[in-house]
């Protein structure tokens, strides 16, 4: 395919045009052209990159690959939360999977309008979004420019694995390369030098994680992004993942009675760390860890895990490390259902045992 881009305006004759003329020996600024040639004809693609510096053409060519009718454009209403906005006659799981995968998984933004949402929450719904439409050929302009860079990779990767678990293809136009390894698209044009790269094998940055056993000192930090206010659990043991010395993750454990098995709850993901996989990673870390009998007991120890996040559970159903033992999907009082205690309401709620290493039993 071969995209030849001829912008023109007048060539204006005003004193300041014609002294920054004369100034940099600039002859005409009328006119902008730009040809590449990008061999994409085939069908054996889903996600394309565009990068160079603003002004190289990125818009103007990515309008000419599909359409003008092909860039991304949504209108969010203002009376509606994102949960009703998004694919309002879809699957209610559709849409939160959907929020998740992209790392928009904090439950309280579901709950807002499109309009109150930080620039970061926006720039995951409107990947959400797309990922629930899910149209033939889209182009998304300006890809992770409105956010920091630490949402841009995480969303960059978080919204590759997402896309590529459908079918439709997608070009992405971005200023920044350092999404490129955290997208892994299957081929890449960069305006600045005219080359087009075919998708190559690349490793992607590693996150590591460092997890640290400690007390309920960190939960001031997680607490805000979970969905649930309650009290600190009860002889717990808390635990913290960190990247490069941030702190990204938080779970506790605490036993059940006769210390016949373990239980986890409070796990946090920070909001910027969502859609990476390191949630889970770092539960099955944990959970590993107790089954294996490092804890404070020196007691090996099963797990259970409960949720209400649609999510989390798709996740730890997909698991092999994991085997679901309960789900109350109609609702239910949350824990002893003291009121003011643990919460003293009804939500669905799905179950689950850390089953590595363990005989599974039908």
């Amino acid at each position: 395919m071969k995209i030849v881009v001829q912008n023109a305006c007048a060539d204006f004759d005003s004193y300041r045009a014609a002294r920054v003329k004369s100034l940099f020996n600039v002859e005409d600024g009328s006119r902008f052209e730009k040809v590449a040639d990008l061999p994409i004809e085939d069908d054996a693609w889903q996600i394309g990159l565009i990068v160079g510096p603003s002004g190289s053409g990125k818009t103007s060519l990515g309008r000419r690959i599909f359409g003008e009718d092909r860039i991304a454009s949504a209108t969010w209403p203002d009376d509606r939360p994102i949960i009703d906005a998004i694919a309002p006659d879809g699957r209610f799981d559709d849409v939160t999977a959907a929020l998740a995968s992209v790392g928009l998984g904090s439950v309280p933004s579901w709950l807002r309008p499109y309009s109150v949402l930080s620039n970061g929450e926006r720039f995951r719904a409107d990947l959400a979004r797309l990922i629930c439409e899910r149209p033939a050929e889209v182009v998304i302009d300006e890809f992770t420019s409105v956010v920091d860079r630490q949402i841009a990779r995480i969303g960059a990767l978080a919204f590759g694995k997402a896309w590529r678990r459908g079918s439709g293809k997608a070009v992405m136009l971005s200023c920044h390369y350092d999404i490129i390894d955290w997208l892994d698209p299957d081929w890449i044009y960069d305006t600045a030098t005219g080359q087009y790269s075919g998708r190559y094998l690349r490793r992607r940055p590693p996150i590591t994680l460092e997890i640290r056993e400690t007390g309920w000192r960190w939960w001031r930090y997680f607490e805000p992004h979970h969905y649930l206010k309650l009290p600190h659990m009860i002889a717990a043991t808390c635990y913290v993942a960190f990247v490069e010395g941030e702190p990204v993750a938080h779970v506790a454990v605490s036993t059940r009675p006769g210390l016949v098995e373990a239980r986890a709850c409070r796990l946090v993901v920070m909001p910027e760390w969502q859609g990476a996989g390191v949630g889970l990673r770092f539960l099955n870390a944990v959970c590993g860890a107790w089954r294996r009998g490092k804890n404070r007991y020196g007691k090996p120890m099963p797990t259970l895990f409960h949720t209400s996040h649609p999510g989390l559970a798709a996740a730890l159903r997909r698991d092999k490390l994991w085997a679901q033992v309960s789900s109350t999907l109609h609702g239910g009082r949350s824990s002893v259902g003291v009121k003011g205690r643990y919460g003293g309401h009804f939500r669905a709620v799905q179950g689950f045992r850390y089953i590595e290493g363990a005989e599974v039993r039908a």
